[in-house]
């Protein structure tokens, strides 16, 4: 193959590289300001803590993500509903959720917090709160699901486990004749009920500093690949 030959190759290939690392730099910076913006959200909504009805948990004219809300309620006779495979302080884990029918609006999930999973994986039993029940905490979409595969929940004993939280899925599996609130109740850490849990947002998902240190990583390589291509370009030519 000629030199000029070589070279329209070798362009072709740094071209692609570059473009490839620019868009997954890109892609990198895009997610640190998303979630920036969720977190200086919800930290808005933390800091004042204004209680709205569980009623805004499935209002669709609130157009926001979180809210501060508390009411009265029970919990159904459903089993609880268990969040495989959260990480907290380093342990695996699993995340409980059971449905709560407050006596305004209709019903939803409420995060009860996280339990540790042994090395033989045997699920931890979910006792039902009893009674009438005063709840308040973070109104918040669910978990982010990632790559969806398949259903997503299962049945197991008198629960069920699932490996993301999908509202619409889990009032089909349940068998709930209305729809669940497409947002989810954290509970505020500070009532006696549940488990470990915090009002974390991104506590299975990288934080907005780590987006941005792989978005100048990828920004460096494809730096790299164009200095690299210029220097095989311009360098002398051996007789």
């Amino acid at each position: 193959m000629s030199r000029r030959g070589t070279l329209l190759f070798g362009w072709t290939l740094a071209v692609a590289a570059i473009a490839l690392f620019a868009n997954l730099g890109l892609w990198q910076g895009r997610r640190a300001v998303e979630k920036q913006a969720m977190l200086d959200a919800a930290a808005a909504v933390l800091n004042e803590r204004k209680p709205l009805s569980l009623a805004a948990a499935d209002d669709p004219a609130r157009g926001r993500d979180y809210d501060w809300a508390q009411g009265l309620g029970r919990f159904d006779q459903r089993g609880a509903l268990l969040l495989d495979n959260q990480q907290r302080n380093g342990r695996a884990g699993v995340r409980a959720y059971r449905i709560f029918v407050p006596l305004q609006g209709g019903p939803m999930l409420v995060d009860l917090g996280w339990l540790p999973l042994g090395g033989d994986r045997k699920l931890p039993l979910i006792a039902r709160p009893e009674g009438e029940l005063l709840l308040r905490g973070l109104l918040a979409p669910p978990p982010s699901t990632g790559l969806a595969l398949g259903p997503g929940i299962g049945r197991e004993g008198e629960g069920w486990l699932l490996t993301r939280v999908d509202p619409k899925a889990i009032a089909g599996a349940t068998g709930l004749s209305v729809p669940l609130a497409p947002r989810v109740l954290r509970l505020d850490p500070a009532l006696k009920l549940g488990y470990e849990r915090d009002l974390e947002l991104l506590a299975n998902t990288l934080p907005p500093d780590k987006h941005r240190g792989y978005s100048l990583q990828w920004f460096a390589l494809a730096l790299a690949v164009l200095i690299t291509a210029l220097i095989l370009t311009f360098r002398p030519q051996r007789r």
